[in-house]
């Protein structure tokens, strides 16, 4: 096994940046100049993407920045001691020792391990100590791999989790001060469980176990910890769980296996606060214990901690919403971009007039009885057979885009038990032709009834059967029932007239829609904003055909828009003027050429990283000026992905292609004007001070 740090990846007493990105950018610089990761931009972006979710300063001066990622190639630690500290984040102020764990996207579990143990070992003063003491490189390496080889007698029982491997297993103790209580006689102390996941899996998970561990043993409290990290998890013995008297999940993502806490008092948190706030995280599950009104985990494990987490935090009804309508449509868009790429091999090789013979050709022909009749364009008998089977399980797969949508609308909002509700809305919705609007009435129908029944108290006996039985039916009768009653015509005639105004657009109304669609796509590149044009786009492709060919140009428009980021970025960055970009966005922005041509906006993420207010604008004028000109000459695609590959499915294929090119140079030239004119100059008298210090 390589080693994972060496005094090349060591720096000592320097002053890195004001930033945690400056920070960061320079040592994935430093990993990558130690032939450990291929490029410095796509680790910087990845660990910078990490740090952007959840800052990653700790208490006592620490921060531990860190990401998996596919530019590199063995696991690597880089450290920092700073002269100059910088704010990761941390409530008792900037950090001094910084440790940049970078991991390779399919890290293998002993290096993992490695990586969780030095984590835990972070959160112990004396080694911390000891590092800021330390005189030479050489001297920080031999601590660290003190720190990850066996630890000492000295530290065996600092916490109980210790005792359990540093994988990610429950952390579990022999006589615990609560069994050698109940032993004597005593009232039986508390008992409790935690939960400890962050995305990465490699720091703050087992950071956060060890913290609360060594916070309940403070009070006399027996804890243990399931650590849900990268790698691998243990889980708590259910008799365990049986047995205490709250759980705390100090997490960002979602408890695998919640429903085995189903009706324990639970405190929930993000998992820094397990590092930050051990102590009072403790007090607080204590206090739920004895609370018979507190929050409890669901019996169907619906997603009330995350509710209750937003609540906390203040986050307001829109959040909530937007994160259950962008949970629907990414579970939405594989139906749409496989059923439409099939619709649209289907219309090349049957010809556009395949719907009418599609039905009849699939189920009276085959290979060895090719059909007799089809559109004089298709190609042949053989290309209307297979032609009409492609459209067939297109459209097929198509017609799960409202289903979809309202069963993942619901899910996102009661988990599992809101699945089927939601299906069954976005069914009759779809049944009534309400549409996309009517797939997002019902999914947030089905999905906060589900909810409130599932909150109901019930007896013991009847839990069992709440998650597969009762609230699927009854949230189902009552989420379609309101559908078909009440909701569902009105709705009808809203989409109807949405419809009958996007096909009646011709000129300035179909351009302003172009160049609002454009400005969509290319405002965050990927994100929700762009997410929302592409769902708007797809949503309308099943009511598309010959006569109403309005769908077809709103797609058009926001693949091309979405082509033009990443394609710019190359055309700038390869072409036009390579020193005003990084070596590292010189690489990326050859492979941003294919990127684009592919309609994958997220190939201007590297560059939008590094340079936001620059990039964002200037992607934002090009995808506006893109989404004119392809309205405006009626360019329309059957596909809803695929970018210049789909040539076959796009009409107009000259001016699609016109439309993209004036929208690529519009963007790269502001880019190149922007880095060459729109520079800020008091960070030129500022930069050079660290340096003569």
């Amino acid at each position: 096994m390589t080693q994972l740090i060496t005094t090349e990846l060591v720096e000592l007493d320097q002053n890195l940046g004001n930033s945690p990105e400056d920070v960061i950018r320079h040592l994935a610089g430093r990993v990558a100049a130690n032939g450990r990761a291929t490029e410095v931009e796509g680790l910087f972006t990845d660990a910078f993407a990490r740090e952007s979710k959840t800052a990653t300063g700790v208490p006592g001066g620490i921060a531990i920045p860190h990401c998996r990622s596919t530019a590199v190639t063995e696991a690597t630690l880089a450290m920092a001691r700073l002269s100059q500290p910088v704010d990761f984040g941390a409530k008792d102020g900037p950090a001094d020792l910084i440790f940049f764990i970078a991991a390779p996207e399919g890290a293998d579990q002993e290096h993992l391990k490695l990586l969780s143990k030095l984590a835990r070992s972070l959160i112990k003063k004396d080694f911390t100590g000891a590092l800021r003491a330390a005189t030479t490189e050489a001297e920080v390496v031999e601590l660290v791999e003190g720190a990850l080889a066996d630890k000492p007698a000295s530290h065996a029982a600092a916490a109980p989790v210790d005792a359990a491997p540093a994988a990610g297993a429950a952390a579990t103790s022999g006589a615990t001060p609560a069994a050698a209580t109940a032993a004597a006689g005593a009232p039986r102390t508390k008992r409790l469980v935690a939960v400890t996941a962050c995305p990465t899996g490699i720091a703050h998970t087992y950071m956060a176990a060890d913290s609360l561990v060594a916070a309940a043993k403070e009070v006399g409290v027996d804890l243990q910890v399931e650590t849900q990290g990268s790698s691998g998890a243990k889980a708590l013995d259910p008799a365990v769980i049986a047995a205490a008297d709250a759980v705390i999940f100090a997490v960002d993502v979602d408890v695998r296996g919640k429903e085995r806490f189903a009706g324990k008092p639970v405190i929930n948190a993000p998992v820094k606060r397990g590092i930050d706030e051990p102590d009072k995280m403790v007090q607080e599950a204590l206090a739920a214990a004895d609370n018979p009104n507190a929050r409890r985990v669901p019996h169907f494990g619906a997603e009330e901690q995350a509710e209750h987490e937003a609540e906390v935090k203040g986050e307001h009804i829109g959040q909530k919403l937007k994160k259950a309508l962008l949970t629907g449509v990414s579970y939405m868009i594989p139906f749409v971009a496989g059923g439409g790429l099939l619709i649209a091999l289907g219309f090349l090789m049957g010809g556009y007039l395949i719907t009418k013979y599609a039905d009849t050709i699939v189920v009276q022909n085959s290979l060895f009885n090719l059909p007799t009749e089809f559109p004089d364009n298709a190609w042949g008998p053989l290309g209307a057979y297979l032609g009409a089977v492609l459209f067939k399980i297109g459209a097929l797969s198509l017609g799960f885009l409202v289903p979809a949508l309202a069963g993942y609308i619901a899910y996102a909002i009661a988990d599992r038990p809101g699945i089927a509700p939601g299906f069954v809305a976005g069914a009759v919705a779809g049944f009534m032709g309400a549409g996309f609007l009517g797939g997002i009435v019902g999914g947030l129908l089905a999905g906060y009834i589900a909810l409130v029944i599932g909150r109901l108290q019930v007896a013991r006996w009847l839990r069992g059967l709440m998650p597969v039985v009762i609230i699927p039916l009854l949230a189902s009768i009552v989420a379609s029932g309101l559908m078909f009653l009440i909701l569902g015509g009105p709705i009808v005639a809203i989409t109807k007239g949405l419809n009958a105004w996007l096909s009646g657009l011709t000129g300035a109304g179909a351009i302003a829609l172009g160049v609002i669609l454009g400005l969509m796509m290319c405002f965050d590149l990927g994100g929700p904003v762009n997410k929302v044009a592409y769902s708007f786009a797809v949503a309308g492709l099943g009511a598309a055909s010959l006569d109403n060919q309005a769908p077809w140009q709103i797609m058009a428009a926001v693949m091309a828009s979405g082509m033009v980021p990443p394609l710019a970025m190359a055309l700038a960055s390869t072409v036009l003027n390579k020193k005003l970009f990084s070596l590292a966005e010189q690489e990326n922005g050859k492979a941003a050429w294919l990127l684009g041509a592919s309609f994958i906006s997220e190939g201007a993420i590297p560059f939008a990283a590094a340079d936001p207010l620059r990039v964002i604008p200037a992607s934002m004028l090009g995808g506006a000026v893109t989404g004119a000109i392809s309205m405006a000459a009626g360019v329309g695609s059957k596909a809803p992905h695929g970018g210049i590959f789909v040539f076959f499915a796009i009409d107009n294929f000259l001016m699609f292609v016109v439309a993209i090119a004036v929208g690529t140079v519009v963007t790269a030239l502001s880019v190149i004007a922007l880095k060459r004119w729109a520079v800020k100059k008091t960070v030129d008298t500022v930069e050079p001070v660290p340096v003569t210090v």
